[in-house]
């Protein structure tokens, strides 16, 4: 008894199957991929952020706690440690307004800039 081996219409069509799954699961773990590096990015970016408000605000709190000589406080783009090409600019206006201005620049990124300003107030 021979047997005759005919060949179906379907032939194949397993190996496709199982190919574009692997497609679609490669574009998964690609997308993956590209969203942890955007919570990286962003992750740096809110921690350069708080950094350039905690010096701001450390650069004010010395200059309220020394009243008498805020114009020795005056800066113009002292670098700062904390922050990729961070610099730190103070100036004292008129009434002892002081504004507190950090950059930085995180390579590969726009610039960035915090200002914060307050009164600081006479010595009684």
């Amino acid at each position: 008894m021979k047997r005759k081996h005919f060949k179906s219409k379907e032939s194949g069509s397993v190996l496709i199957e199982a190919l574009v799954s692997v497609l679609i699961f490669s574009m998964g773990i690609l997308a993956l991929v590209g969203l942890q590096g955007a919570m990286v990015k962003n992750s740096s970016d809110a921690k350069y952020r708080s950094d350039a408000s905690f010096i701001a605000q450390e650069r004010l709190g010395l200059m309220w706690t020394d009243p008498t000589n805020v114009a020795n406080y005056v800066e113009d783009e002292t670098p700062v440690a904390l922050l990729p090409n961070g610099k730190r600019t103070v100036t004292v206006g008129p009434r002892r307004f002081a504004t507190v201005t950090v950059t930085w620049q995180a390579p590969g990124m726009d610039p960035h800039q915090y200002v914060t300003s307050a009164y600081i107030s006479a010595a009684n």
